[in-house]
């Protein structure tokens, strides 16, 4: 198995979702987060530069690579990205319990995994419309082919 790093689609990818903030705010479920999701130290009224907000985002991707890598598991690159950026968003604790990590080390197919990574839309208990979005992009990047979408009431359908 080779050590994997994650590409430039998936830190987009990332990036894309997270939006980088240099002022601290409270995310989705009142946790403190500033530049690209980063939550570790943070407090309000914590400003920091765009070249700290990049640190702590390579900071924060490095321990999710270290982690998918010690899985043993043989990723194509797309899954890898997808992946990097599913646990980027929920935290390295949710996975490591998740279903998700289940259905990876099981082995189960790539449509098995990406109905695990779509089910992941609630934030303080409620559905929200960028998790959508978010998990859409995702699944269809884990899966290299464009298969899912949101309908007009914004429910995760496949093609």
């Amino acid at each position: 198995m080779k050590l994997m790093e994650i590409s430039q689609k998936g830190i987009e990818l990332i990036k894309k979702f997270e939006n980088c903030k240099l002022t601290a705010y409270k995310d989705s479920v009142d946790v403190p987060t500033i530049g690209y999701g980063h939550t570790k130290d943070v407090r309000m009224g914590m400003v920091i530069t765009q070249a700290l907000a990049e640190q702590y985002f390579q900071e924060d991707l490095n321990l999710i690579v270290k982690l998918l890598n010690g899985m043993g598991i043989n990723y194509r690159q797309n899954q890898f990205d997808a992946l990097c950026s599913w646990i980027f968003n929920i935290g390295s604790g949710r996975f490591t319990t998740s279903t998700l990590k289940k259905y990876i080390v099981a082995g189960k197919d790539d449509i098995e995994i990406c109905n695990q990574i779509i089910r992941w839309v609630n934030a303080g208990g409620k559905p929200l419309l960028g998790l959508k979005r978010r998990r859409v992009a995702e699944a269809n990047m884990f899966i290299g082919k464009d298969i899912y979408y949101l309908d007009d009431k914004n429910n995760i359908k496949r093609k």
